[in-house]
């Protein structure tokens, strides 16, 4: 990760997140990152120059651009996940600030589920916290490949090398016990901005890249091409014209992978077999569709599918199961334990869930898999769950797309956990 990107070559769409202890300028550095890009309006500065001043800040607070719920304003913390959009001149980029206190761990865990890169910062005066340790384990339990460690507020520690460099060891440390294989490190001001997009004068000692640097240089997670065609179907289509059926589709989002019309496809689980006839979109036709594209499926065949079933390519099918060994991260204030109900979703296949066992629970302040009768809130634990009913089940780490699921409470529909599915038992 630290080449430098020719300027104009396309690097395509990156989705980061920030995360880390609280107060450790996790807003500040993406409004810093923001400003410097200069990808701000111009009557979003005006108001942020009045809200700043109404709220007795010196200079401009630039936490104000991604702090955006009320609540966070006044408790002066990050709660919600707030996203951003912006571009360089080298790719496009999805921001997420995630909440530092414990007890939003969950939110965290939802930002990271699609990321390519994690900036865990720390405080140089506070060295490394159970929040560092704690975000730095969520990240690489949900595959993120990239975790930069952003050492903020070396402004505050005199600039010190020295301690960077102790910052560095204690996280290197934590990073052989959780089995990380690479953490980039960089120093920063995100109030000053020494160190996000410009070097500044502060940190000559520093030969590696900036912040901006890392992230355009940083690979995507998954490049999509080396993906299998996955088609989760929505709905079945069957448009009338002149009173007579016109042909009937399957209506869905390619979650992975691409498809060109003659291909040859398989039906989940059942098995069935066809070939692509047709690719529609709205009313035109497409040779081929590819990930994130919302598209009908023309088959040669009539074959009996439906909303839940899923549509592959015939290589690298994923597994049929009705059990699965998964890492779950329990949101729900009622606790779980072995017995328990749900209803679980995976695509756009439902079907009831039982919590079989719990194999251990993460302890983050010790990084050590402890064992546990029942899971609360923002418990992250190794769960075999038995399904009622068939599922196509990828490995997290191969797809993310098919291999994610969420458990939901079956008297309210809420939703009580998100999984990640470890081996299609």
């Amino acid at each position: 990760m630290d080449q430098v990107i020719p300027p104009g070559q396309d690097r395509g769409l990156l989705r980061f997140i920030t995360c880390g202890s609280v107060d450790d300028g996790k807003s500040t550095l993406i409004g810093r990152l923001l400003f410097d890009c200069k990808v701000i309006l111009a009557d979003a500065l005006d108001t942020l120059e009045r809200v700043s001043l109404k709220r007795g800040a010196g200079t401009m607070d630039l936490s104000l651009l991604t702090d955006g719920l009320q609540a966070e304003r006044d408790q002066g913390i990050t709660i919600d996940v707030a996203y951003r959009y912006f571009a360089t001149g080298t790719r496009k980029y999805i921001l997420g600030d995630t909440p530092g206190h414990e007890q939003y761990t969950r939110n965290m865990v939802t930002a990271a589920s699609t990321a390519d890169l994690a900036i865990i910062l720390v405080d140089a005066r506070k060295g490394v916290q159970t929040q560092t340790r704690r975000h730095a384990a969520l990240a690489h339990l949900l595959g993120v490949p990239n975790l930069v460690v952003a050492v903020n507020k070396m402004d505050l520690a005199g600039w010190s090398r020295d301690r960077f460099e102790a910052i560095r060891a204690d996280c290197l440390t934590f990073a052989r016990e959780l089995d990380i294989p690479y953490l980039a490190f960089i120093p920063i001001s995100a109030l000053l901005g020494d160190g996000v997009v410009e070097r500044g004068g502060h940190l000559g000692w520093h030969r590696g890249p900036t912040l901006l640097e890392t992230l355009e240089a940083a690979p995507l997670a998954l490049e999509d091409r080396d993906l299998p065609f996955r088609f989760p179907v929505q709905w079945v289509c069957r448009p009338r014209q002149g009173g007579q059926r016109d042909f009937r589709g399957y209506a869905g989002r390619v979650a992975s992978g691409e498809i060109q019309v003659g291909a040859e496809i398989t039906v989940l689980p059942a098995g069935l077999v066809s070939r692509v006839k047709a690719i529609r979109l709205g009313e035109a036709s497409l040779p081929a569709a590819h990930r994130g594209q919302s598209v009908t499926l023309v088959l040669e065949d009539e074959l009996d599918i439906g909303r839940g079933d899923l549509l592959a390519g015939r290589s690298g099918l994923p597994a049929i199961v009705r059990k699965v060994d998964a890492t779950l991260c329990w949101f729900s204030e009622t606790p779980a334990g072995p017995g328990s109900r749900y209803r679980l979703k995976v695509g756009t296949r439902e079907t009831r869930a039982t919590l079989e066992g719990i194999r251990s629970r993460l302890d983050l302040a010790t990084l050590a898999a402890v064992p546990a009768g029942q899971l609360a809130m923002n418990d992250i634990a190794e769960v075999r769950l038995g399904l009622q009913a068939p599922i196509a089940a990828d490995r997290f780490g191969a797809n993310p797309a098919t291999g994610a699921f969420i458990l939901m409470d079956e008297r309210d529909n809420a939703t009580v956990a998100a999984g990640m599915i470890r081996d299609p038992a």
